[in-house]
């Protein structure tokens, strides 16, 4: 079932003066945003500011991320910095790391808390032991900006990675070198017939977002070519399970709800998907066509921009026969998508171009 109908945002403003680069939530219903110029800012259920601080240096803050078992601390990269502050007192740093060489972009927590993965714009992921303060592994494979890393649930010890070289990698912390390596340009390559399209040229499969599904065991990637990629991680492998062009415009935010298969995409051609990935999973292993995905897509009709939802522009071949359960026109570039409940009903949570925080209601989910 798609969602017809409009569904207008709500705008939390007052809290940046500059774009707003990433989100995080805690259990407790606190929010977390980072922007750039070294802002971030604490944000209450309601959309009221509680805390703002600047970091010395005014580097961007490039991704925020809420402690579980101790919803008041936040981790914050800004530059090659990793700093723990207390939420409640946006003063000064409780702790701070230094132990990335350039630019961080992106942090991941472990389940067990102890671990924490920071990637970096030299393709470095730094893996620092929380409790002892000390980095216990540098994993050193991508050959260039390491945009996303994030650890898997309920398996400490095992994470994922992607980058601008177009790779994507499977780690388990045992070992210094990636159980598994798949270049996504290449692999589309193999895939299509004859030369590749021009568009394929422009567009490179480089990998900018990855997020795991709560099982552990699906993940998804967004990339430059606007294609959406489900992978299934079997053992010391993972396997394409899925791959459609998502969106108009490069991929630049793949996020999972929480306790779901349910997946979020936003892109840099404005707009904010929705798809079932578990089904379109299972009607894929059923199917006895493959690759639905290489069919060659169709322009729907489009909408006015404006924050306004609108399933209905979406035409079945733009997607290879994968429909989305919502579309919305939000009509700026997608920094940052965060799915979590706030006052018990589910939102999608969206960063952008502006200094201001969209909210979407997702009742129907």
């Amino acid at each position: 079932m798609r969602v017809f109908g409009t569904i207008m945002a709500v705008k939390w403003t007052g809290g940046h003066s500059s774009p707003v680069l990433c989100l995080n939530a805690s259990k407790e219903g606190l929010l977390a945003s980072g922007a750039e110029g070294g802002d971030l800012t604490a944000w209450g259920e309601d959309g009221t500011p509680l805390g703002h601080m600047r970091f010395q240096g005014a580097d961007d803050v490039t991704s925020v991320l809420f402690s579980p078992s101790c919803p008041t601390k936040l981790y914050a990269s800004h530059g090659e910095t990793i700093s723990v502050l207390d939420v409640r007192s946006l003063k000064d740093s409780l702790d701070h790391f230094h132990v990335n060489e350039e630019e961080i972009n992106c942090l991941s927590l472990n389940q067990t808390e102890n671990l924490l993965a920071s990637a970096d714009d030299s393709g470095a992921i730094k893996i620092l032991d929380v409790e002892n303060k000390k980095v216990v592994r540098s994993l050193k494979r991508h050959s260039n900006i390491c945009s996303s890393v994030a650890f898997r649930p309920q398996r400490p010890q095992s994470l994922v990675s992607c980058g601008l070289d177009m790779q994507v990698m499977l780690w388990s912390l045992q070992k210094a070198r990636p159980l598994w390596i798949t270049n996504l340009q290449e692999d589309e390559t193999e895939e299509m017939e004859g030369p590749q399209s021009p568009g394929q040229l422009l567009n490179p499969a480089l990998a900018h977002c990855i997020s795991v599904a709560s099982c552990g065991n699906i993940f998804s990637c967004g990339a430059e070519d606007g294609k959406v990629r489900i992978f299934r991680v079997m053992g010391v492998k993972c396997e394409q399970e899925l791959g459609f062009k998502g969106h108009t415009l490069g991929v630049s935010q793949v996020c999972f709800l929480p306790e779901s298969y349910l997946l979020l995409t936003g892109g840099n051609d404005g707009k904010i998907m929705l798809w079932d990935a578990n089904s379109e999973v299972e009607k894929k292993q059923k199917s006895p066509t493959k690759r639905t995905h290489r069919k060659k897509p169709k322009r729907g009709t489009c909408t006015k921009q404006g924050g306004n939802t609108d399933a209905s522009v979406t035409d079945e071949e733009e997607h290879g026969n994968i429909l989305p359960k919502l579309n919305i026109e939000h009509g700026e570039k997608v920094n940052w998508l965060l799915g979590t409940k706030i006052k018990g009903h589910q939102n999608i949570l969206v960063a952008d171009q502006t200094s201001c925080i969209s909210v979407y209601p997702l009742n129907e989910f």
